[in-house]
């Protein structure tokens, strides 16, 4: 294998439920043939949420994981250091369902592109250091809450209920508090979520070029 001479590490930001995790996974599943798994990887934010294996089910259910604290940004900033310093890392998972990491990780290689998404990458200004590009999906949160409900429902069995009490306790006050002030940092302001072709088609093609230098 060869090693890639210059990672490029691209943040992909938003809302909840604002097509960010729709943006990046379509850019890498249509580049990944192209550029192959030395070429392109994937990391979600979501996937370092601190290990709440300690906490009673009811003080995990009750955590703001729409806060800033809620993150292990530090591990995750080490880990893209590692990356970025050609060093495989392994990368936690999440598990929605249990509030918590479970005792597996995945090995992530180096690869030159990195594409990293989540809520609050560019809140914190270690993390924030560490993109070379900054996209934020600045799509309406009377959509992201719409989209919210039918995820939380079908994919992770939450009731009606439970998602309107987080959404007007957590979600939206800290969307204002720490997403949406978060946009000043970003690059590139993509509209219309993540099925937009256009951003869609306009990243593949800086990728390509930056993966090709």
């Amino acid at each position: 294998m060869t090693h890639p001479s210059k990672t490029t590490v691209i943040a992909i930001v938003g809302a909840s439920a604002s097509g960010k995790s729709l943006l990046a996974q379509t850019i890498y599943d249509e580049l990944l043939p192209e550029l192959g798994c030395d070429g392109i990887s994937i990391i979600k934010e979501d996937a370092y949420y601190r290990d709440q294996s300690h906490l009673l089910m009811d003080e995990r259910v009750n955590t703001n994981y729409d806060h800033p604290k809620a993150f292990e940004h530090e591990l995750l900033s080490s880990h893209l250091a590692s990356l970025i310093a050609q060093q495989p890392i392994e990368c936690p998972i999440y598990c929605y369902k249990t509030h918590t990491r479970t005792t597996q990780t995945i090995n992530i290689k180096p690869t030159k592109i990195i594409l990293v998404e989540g809520i609050l990458l560019l809140s914190n200004p270690q993390l924030r250091d560490c993109f070379d590009i900054k996209v934020y999906m600045d799509t309406p949160l009377d959509i992201c809450l719409i989209r919210r409900i039918e995820r939380d429902t079908k994919e992770r069995e939450r009731s009606l209920e439970s998602i309107t009490n987080q959404y007007l306790t957590t979600v939206r006050p800290m969307y204002y508090q720490f997403i949406e002030p978060s946009k000043e940092w970003a690059d590139i302001l993509i509209t219309r979520g993540g099925k937009n072709r256009m951003a869609i088609q306009m990243l593949k093609a800086e990728i390509r070029q930056l993966h090709s230098s």
